[in-house]
């Protein structure tokens, strides 16, 4: 017997998610041992003193179970973002809170509708719960909106836009979200994924958005520009009624004690913030002038990495970098064979991945 065949049809027919490679794996397999890593959106600054200082202390109680409704952090966030407590829905990471919509609102016999070229969470929870993927196709490696509300049926019951988008950058105005949000039906979920929101500069808070459209889910994250994606911590901004229904599908344990600490002193700690969007800021420029220079096309990114094209298999230019000790991600199951998507680091970092690829490239030739 087949113990697969046990398995549900959908569970078993999955690709799982493939992460960056780890640094570790990489030294085991080339030997290599100063490797850099740009393959994942991690912060490049570290964890800020404040968020270390909390974990420290939290250490104290390891032997307790964490707050299971997570009180306090629910308070840090509502005064942060000016929405009661009873709108937040805490995740192990957003990508937890990802799949809880999905089971949530999702069934078999209903659509739920994500861009191509759109984070590999979206497909993943979909089909994981049996429904009907609706991929529309990208407009300038971006979410086509109008395509996406043409695509919308009696079937639909869930619709995910990432803003910015990984992993391609791109970044939607928030106009533009705003007619979207006001031509879908109170009866359709949409999933607003804002996990790189910080690093734009747009001066418009789409949390105000709940009030208008109680049909609205925004999810973040502290993995990002908060630096802590090593603790898995996330979160969704909804309606009562829509948070009310989130928690009762969510595991009442799964957002660790430190976790929790680390995320409410990173939130107060603006000037830590600020630095990670000035570092980003100088980074993204750093590989756009490198780009410039080697004659590369790139897609203009709002997020914390930048996709480059290679004009050529990325994946021979990825596995060079790699003996380089350079690892950046290649994203051919994105539907991009010829782009590697790389994170900005520190400047060191960028300007050594920068040469490598340079030698990369010009191996290829």
């Amino acid at each position: 017997m087949n113990l697969c065949d046990l398995a549900v049809e959908s569970i078993a027919g999955l690709q799982p998610y493939v992460p960056g490679k780890p640094i570790e794996e990489l030294q085991r397999q080339y030997g290599v041992r100063d490797v850099i890593k740009l393959a994942s959106n991690e912060s490049p600054i570290g964890p800020s003193q404040a968020a270390q200082a909390a974990i420290a202390l939290a250490t104290r109680d390891l032997t307790r179970y964490p707050d299971g409704n997570g009180y306090a952090l629910k308070l840090a966030l509502s005064e942060k973002f000016q929405v009661d407590a009873n709108q937040i829905t805490l995740g192990n990471g957003s990508n937890d809170v990802l799949e809880l919509i999905a089971r949530c609102f999702a069934s078999p016999a209903d659509e739920v509708i994500f861009s191509q070229h759109a984070f590999a969470v979206y497909p993943l929870v979909t089909q994981a719960i049996g429904a009907t993927l609706v991929e529309v196709p990208a407009k300038q490696y971006g979410h086509d909106l109008t395509a996406m509300l043409q695509a919308i049926t009696e079937k639909t019951k869930l619709i995910f836009i990432a803003n910015p988008n990984n992993p391609t950058g791109t970044h939607i105005p928030a106009a533009e979200v705003h007619n979207f949000l006001q031509s879908v039906a109170d009866n359709v979920i949409v999933v607003l994924d804002e996990a790189y929101i910080e690093y734009g500069d747009e001066d418009v808070n789409s949390i105000d958005w709940l009030k208008q459209f109680p049909n609205l889910i925004i999810c973040r994250t502290f993995s990002k520009a908060y630096g802590l994606a090593g603790l898995r911590v996330g979160f969704a901004l909804s309606s009562p009624e829509i948070a009310d229904l989130l928690n009762r599908l969510r595991q009442p344990f799964n957002v660790n004690h430190l976790a929790m600490s680390a995320a409410i002193a990173a939130l107060g700690d603006e000037d830590y913030l600020q630095r990670a969007k000035q570092v980003n800021t100088e980074g993204m420029q750093q590989y756009i002038d490198g780009f410039e220079a080697m004659g590369l096309n790139y897609i203009p990114s709002k997020a914390n990495f930048i996709c480059v094209d290679v004009n050529t298999n990325a994946a021979d230019i990825y596995e060079k970098l790699l003996q380089q000790g350079v690892i950046v991600r290649p994203v051919a199951g994105y539907g991009l064979p010829n782009h590697l998507r790389i994170s900005i680091g520190l400047e060191h970092e960028n300007q050594r991945c920068l040469e490598a690829l340079a030698n990369s490239l010009s191996e290829a030739k």
